[in-house]
């Protein structure tokens, strides 16, 4: 097992967040059952607050703080579905936010996360917004990464602690990686209680530095992120996500944007939900995937977020 986590910090997490965000719904599907020839059941967490899984993790790091080291407030590099969390982690605690975005950060995302009160700066470059973030934390505001903090991974993992309660015989799990954060929380549960349970990884083309970084067996950066999955967005795993998933995955599937379009397509047509291109590619993967999956198999697939605008679908 990993020594950055233990299952104990995910099940504190779970107890300390439990009033702060929505325990979301598991659901079998008999469409996608029928389609992938085993036993299908999504994992909704597209209706978590905001729109997505972050909040388990930024309010687990809020939360897990001394009041005085927040004084001043909580601050992210984030122009998507980080940004909204930390925002709404910090206005649900009565603290100040400053969110750093890029100049190409979608409207509808700005929009939001001042709905929840954060002021947002906006950066030329990434590397401008993290220097910002870094002067920021020097003058005492709480820095909250994306992905690459126990804390956060911790809250993040309390998902597979709510899958495990509502399908115990699961058999595989499909989840999408970005930076790393959630499939570090959601493996760490799942390889201390249940370790013969399956993990596949997912990302889209142009957003695939993990699936590089585990082909070249060392951490891969990407120059730029061209992908319509924004929120898989990292340029690269950090040391630790890139060791768990080495550790806890069974493979990285890449799909490309226009698959992951189609199974959102096909996720709003039969289960009727719109979910963000970031987690509509685990359905893509999981076609790609049915040679492994015999009908006796149980297979969750974790639908991370749904911060998507119908713009985006139409276009």
């Amino acid at each position: 097992m990993s020594s950055v986590l233990s299952l104990g910090d995910v099940q504190h997490a779970r107890h300390r967040i439990a009033s702060c965000i929505r325990r979301t719904p598991l659901v079998p599907s008999a469409t996608l059952s029928e389609l992938l020839k085993t036993n299908v059941y999504a994992k909704l967490e597209l209706f978590q607050k905001t729109g997505s899984f972050k909040v388990r993790g930024t309010f687990n790091k809020a939360l897990s703080l001394e009041p005085k080291t927040h004084d001043l407030g909580l601050t992210t590099v984030s122009g998507g579905n980080n940004a909204l969390a930390v925002a709404y982690t910090a206005r649900a605690l009565d603290l100040a936010a400053i969110v750093l975005m890029p100049e190409s950060t979608p409207p509808v995302v700005i929009e939001a996360a001042r709905g929840y009160g954060a002021e947002v700066r906006f950066a030329a470059t990434a590397a401008e917004a993290f220097a910002q973030a870094a002067e920021l934390e020097r003058d005492g505001w709480t820095y909250i990464h994306p992905f690459d903090d126990p804390a956060l991974m911790a809250g993040q993992g309390t998902i597979a602690l709510e899958i495990l309660d509502d399908v115990p015989q699961v058999t595989d799990i499909i989840l999408s990686v970005g930076g790393g954060g959630l499939m570090a929380g959601v493996g760490t549960v799942i390889k201390s209680l249940k370790p013969l349970v399956r993990i596949w990884g997912v990302e889209t083309q142009g957003a695939d530095s993990m699936a590089r970084s585990l082909a070249a067996g060392k951490i891969v950066t990407l120059e730029a992120m061209t992908s319509v999955a924004r929120s898989l967005g990292a340029p690269a795993p950090s040391e630790r996500t890139f060791a768990m998933a080495q550790q806890f995955l069974e493979s990285v599937t890449v799909v490309s944007d226009k698959d992951a379009l189609d199974a959102a397509r096909l996720l709003l047509d039969r289960l009727k939900v719109l979910v963000e291109p970031a987690a509509s590619c685990t359905w893509a993967a999981a076609g790609r995937l049915q040679g492994q999956f015999s009908p006796g198999k149980h297979v969750v697939l974790l639908l991370s977020g749904g911060n998507v605008s119908l713009d985006l679908l139409a276009t």
